[in-house]
C-alpha cells in the first residue's frame, strides 16, 4: 500500500513538473517581434508562465499555424474569414504598429518622401538621390548625385504586404502591375533584400545611400533615420507615437469578420499613412490551449500598454479589446 502511494506521489510530482515546464509556443511576423519579446519577459516575471516566440515572417507563421506546430502564430497579413474557416483557425488583433522609410544618407536630416517618390523608389525608377521626384519635396536639402539602393524584405512578410498594399492604394499603376503581396520580384536593378525586419535594419546601416521600408521599432532601436511621409491629405507626417495613434483611431476591426481589415493609408490631416495592425492565429480545435494564449494577450492589452508605447506601438483601445474578449468568449477560448 505504501509502495503504491509513493508511486502515485512520484507520478503526480512528475506530471506537475512537466506541466510547470510547458511553454506557450509562437512564431511568425517579425514586425511586432520587439514588443512581443518585452511582453513575454514581463509576463513571465509577473506570472511565471513561459512564452516563446520565434520571428520567421508572416508567411512561415501562417504555415506553422496551419501545420499546428505552434500554439499561436503572428501575421501582419490578416486572413479572410473564408481562409480562416478552411484552415480551422481563429484570428484577433494584437497591437498596431507603423512602417517607416528608413534611410542612410550622410549629412542629410529631415528627409521628406512624397507618395509619388515612394512608389517610384519601390518600382526601381529612381537611380540617383537627386532625382526630381525626391528633390521636389526637399527644396532646402542638397541631395547628392549618388546611386540609390532600395532595401526590401527577402522573405515572405506581412510588412511587405502592408507596404505594397499602401503602394497599391497610392498608385493605380503599382496596383495593376504588382498589387499587394507578402513577397515579390522587385523591379529595377538597384535593390537588395534582407530576411526579417532585423535583416533590413542591418542592410540599411551598412549600405550608404540606401532607403527601405522597415517597422518603426527596428528603425528606432538601430538609430536609423526615418523620413517624413506624405499622407492622403498632402501633409508630411513625422513617424511618432502620436501620429500612429491618430491613424490607428481610424481603424475598423469587426469581430463578425474575424477582425479582417487592412488599415493602411487612413484619412485625417495628421494621420501617419503607413500603419498596420498585426494579428494572432490560433487553432479552433484546441480551446484549452488557446485559453493560455488569450490569457497572455489579455495581460498584454492591460499590463503591457506602457511597454508597447515605449517601443512606438499603439496599444488597442479598450473599446476594441472588449470586442476581442467577446470574440474569445463566443469561440470558447476565453
Amino acid at each position: 500500500m505504501k509502495k503504491m502511494l509513493i508511486i502515485a506521489l512520484v507520478s503526480t510530482l512528475a506530471a506537475t513538473t512537466i506541466y510547470a515546464s510547458e511553454i506557450i509556443k509562437g512564431s511568425g511576423a517579425s514586425f511586432p517581434y520587439s514588443v512581443y519579446q518585452k511582453w513575454i519577459k514581463a509576463y513571465n516575471k509577473d506570472t511565471g508562465t513561459k512564452v516563446d516566440y520565434i520571428k520567421k515572417g508572416s508567411s512561415k507563421g501562417i504555415k506553422d499555424a496551419k501545420a499546428r506546430s505552434v500554439d499561436f502564430a503572428g501575421t501582419d497579413k490578416p486572413l479572410s474569414p473564408k481562409a480562416l474557416k478552411a484552415a480551422g483557425l481563429y484570428q484577433f488583433p494584437a497591437v498596431v504598429g507603423a512602417i517607416t522609410m528608413g534611410y542612410n544618407l550622410p549629412e542629410v536630416k529631415d528627409l521628406k518622401l512624397s507618395r509619388k517618390a515612394i512608389v517610384a523608389i519601390a518600382a526601381g525608377k529612381v537611380k540617383f538621390w537627386d532625382d526630381k521626384v525626391i528633390a521636389q519635396a526637399n527644396p532646402n536639402i542638397k541631395l547628392p548625385h549618388k546611386a540609390l539602393t532600395f532595401v526590401h524584405r527577402a522573405d515572405g512578410s506581412g510588412t511587405t504586404y502592408n507596404f505594397t498594399y499602401f503602394l497599391s492604394k497610392v498608385s493605380k499603376g503599382w496596383r495593376k502591375a504588382y498589387g499587394a503581396k507578402k513577397a515579390l520580384s522587385w523591379p529595377g536593378d538597384q535593390h537588395i533584400g534582407g530576411k526579417t525586419n532585423s535583416g533590413v535594419a542591418a542592410l540599411l546601416k551598412q549600405t550608404t545611400y540606401s532607403v527601405g521600408y522597415i517597422d518603426y521599432a527596428d528603425a528606432k532601436n538601430n538609430d536609423i533615420k526615418m523620413a517624413s511621409i506624405e499622407n492622403r491629405a498632402g501633409n508630411y507626417i513625422v513617424p511618432t507615437l502620436k501620429s500612429f495613434q491618430i491613424a490607428a483611431a481610424k481603424a475598423k476591426l469587426d469581430p463578425k469578420k474575424d477582425f479582417y481589415s487592412i488599415i493602411a493609408d487612413p484619412k485625417g490631416a495628421d494621420s501617419y499613412p503607413m500603419v498596420a495592425a498585426t494579428f494572432i492565429l490560433v487553432p479552433s480545435e484546441k480551446p484549452e490551449a488557446n485559453k493560455d494564449v488569450t490569457k497572455f494577450f489579455r495581460w498584454c492589452y492591460t499590463d503591457g500598454q506602457e511597454i508597447a508605447k515605449s517601443l512606438g506601438f499603439v496599444p488597442l483601445p479598450s473599446s476594441l479589446t472588449k470586442k476581442v474578449e467577446a470574440y474569445w468568449d463566443t469561440k470558447g477560448i476565453k
